[in-house]
């Protein structure tokens, strides 16, 4: 059992992005005690690494309908009106917030001091405000930094959660609870129980699950992993957004090239020169993510290239130097200079578009649980995610979700009885990492191939019988040794593989993100969401109406 002293967090946040630092400074502003929990430092993941921004429509010629529609068009009549409109309304709140916290959003110096918004894929105006071409890192630095020296706010670095626990494990017969988390510590290797009134679950999405991947190590979709398996619906999970333009060099690791580099002029090109966007639509480079990762991957098939180009050359070098610094290093880096030279991409895996089941407070099926950012499905995204609509999602959500828990918090008792301990008493140390390691290697390579951009029934159903091999093994080395990190990861990213194949293979037309040659159209113009329900659904009723005032 665990220790009587064992301490009680009154809110534990799992992950450290904008969307877990967001609930997590707003709660300690109210008064409220929070714990995080980082799988790696504190910074290290998604959110650190956004190049592009977030939209707002703060623009003269803008306005919250345009972006309201727009990002209806991008998600394919998936999106939820209700939370759509919810989150561009509060949209300028949560940026004059950011800005309060310190963060420096590029402007316009000869404007008086305007911000200047650029465009991105989907958009129908300037909308995006950013930080140069290192948005990510600006916010999580400034918000990193202000956590750190908050009192109410303490960050455990290296603490990867491994499962949630629920009332039902330890009295079966109470009302359903999330009641804490079981938590790998990297650098002790303990394992311990760490109980907690409420539980927000910040922790990214599944990049990972794919071979190429814009994503950092840290996204393995364990937050979605450990709410299916406590009871939670997930939903949309066949919607994977595949960036359309990585940099492609053997030693790059799919370097992210923002799509504001098309917003501002970049022209997509093919090995002779010649433009080719403008035949499979006529936005052309500024079309949605989904439209022009399909064409890439299309035009290299047909071609038999391993990549495209992508070409802002043509813009003076003063402007290139100023608006993309850190992608212009990077490319230097790998040999290539944007300045003069068009640069080769390719897609890669980028975002999760589904996730689990929540409202737009953030509430869980399981009471006491909140999910927020990539690992949740709001409705926001729908079948494919607009541009910058992202980490405006985080910064809106987190805001609701602090102010729902921060009102109820007071009506959940702590859990007056010990957890139960993590029980190692019949494992052994694991004499087959090699074997872990090319497991992981199969999946990523398998879910590249069977469940990438172009996907068709047959190619799905390979996927799925992988998988389920893949699952007995990995369900015998969770039982039987101890575990690690590596061994945790894979054991997540193979459950929510599955998820994405389920989904899938659910659903039978072609819609935003999820084509399959098989059904190549769509269903109707009233398509539904895809939502699993876990064998242990805990079968709580949201209400997918609130409003937050």
């Amino acid at each position: 059992m665990t220790p009587p002293d064992t301490q009680q967090y009154e809110i534990l946040v799992v992950g450290t992005g904008l969307a877990g630092l967001t609930v997590a400074l707003h709660l300690a502003e109210a008064g409220r005690q929070v714990t995080m929990l980082a799988k790696r430092s504190v910074t290290e993941g998604s959110s650190y690494y956004a190049q592009g921004g977030i939209a707002a429509a703060i623009g003269t010629a803008d306005s919250f309908k345009d972006h309201i529609d727009d990002t209806l068009d991008a998600g394919a009549g998936l999106c939820s009106p209700t939370t759509v409109d919810f989150i561009v309304r509060n949209a300028p709140e949560g940026v004059d917030w950011l800005i309060g916290q310190g963060v420096d959003f590029s402007r316009i110096h000869d404007q008086g001091e305007s911000f200047h918004l650029t465009r991105e894929g989907g958009h129908s105006h300037r909308r995006v405000l950013h930080s140069e071409d290192a948005t990510g890192r600006v916010i999580e630095q400034t918000l990193a930094d202000s956590a750190n020296r908050h009192p109410r706010i303490r960050v455990l670095e290296h603490q990867l959660a491994i499962d949630l626990i629920a009332s039902s494990r330890v009295e079966p017969a109470s009302q359903n609870r999330c009641l804490g988390v079981y938590a790998l510590n990297l650098e002790t290797g303990i394992v311990e129980a760490l109980p907690a009134r409420c539980v927000v679950l910040a922790s990214g999405g599944a990049g990972k699950a794919y071979l190429y991947t814009s994503n950092p190590d840290t996204a393995t979709g364990d937050g979605i992993a450990m709410a299916w398996r406590a009871g939670c619906r997930v939903a949309n999970m066949e919607f994977i957004q595949f960036h359309p333009t990585c940099l492609y060099h053997p030693q790059a690791k799919t370097f992210l090239i923002s799509e504001a580099v098309r917003g501002e002029g970049g022209r997509l090109l093919l090995p002779d020169g010649s433009r080719f966007m403008t035949r499979h639509d006529e936005r052309a480079e500024l079309a949605p993510r989904d439209i022009v990762a399909r064409a890439i991957d299309y035009e290299m098939k047909k071609h038999g290239i391993d990549s495209v180009f992508l070409d802002i050359s043509h813009k003076p070098d003063t402007f290139i130097e100023q608006h993309f610094p850190n992608i212009l290093s990077a490319c230097l880096k790998y040999g290539y200079d944007m300045r003069t030279q068009p640069i080769p991409t390719v897609p890669a895996a980028h975002y999760t578009c589904g996730g689990v089941v929540t409202d737009i407070r953030g509430r869980s099926d399981l009471p006491g649980l909140y999910a927020i950012g990539e690992c949740a499905s709001t409705g926001m995204h729908g079948a494919n995610r607009l541009a910058s609509n992202s980490l405006l999602e985080c910064l809106v959500l987190g805001k609701s979700a602090a102010g729902d828990i921060d009102g109820n918090l007071d009506g959940w008792l702590e859990y007056g009885n010990s957890l139960p301990a993590w029980d190692e008493s019949r494992v052994s140390d694991p004499d087959e990492q090699i074997v872990v390691s090319h497991n992981w290697d199969e999946l990523r390579r398998f879910m590249w191939d069977y469940v990438g951009i172009v996907r068709t029934t047959k190619r799905l159903r390979r996927a799925h019988h992988r998988i389920k091999l893949l699952s007995d093994e990995i369900r015998d080395f969770y039982s039987n040794f101890r575990i690690n990190n590596d061994l945790i990861e894979l054991r997540n990213l193979v459950l929510v593989s599955d998820l994405i194949v389920q989904c899938a293979l659910a659903r039978q037309e072609s819609r935003g993100l999820h084509y399959t040659l098989d059904f190549p159209g769509k269903i109707s113009e009233n398509s539904k969401d895809t939502v699993l329900v876990p064998m242990n659904f805990v079968g709580r009723q949201l209400d997918p109406n609130w409003s937050y005032s």
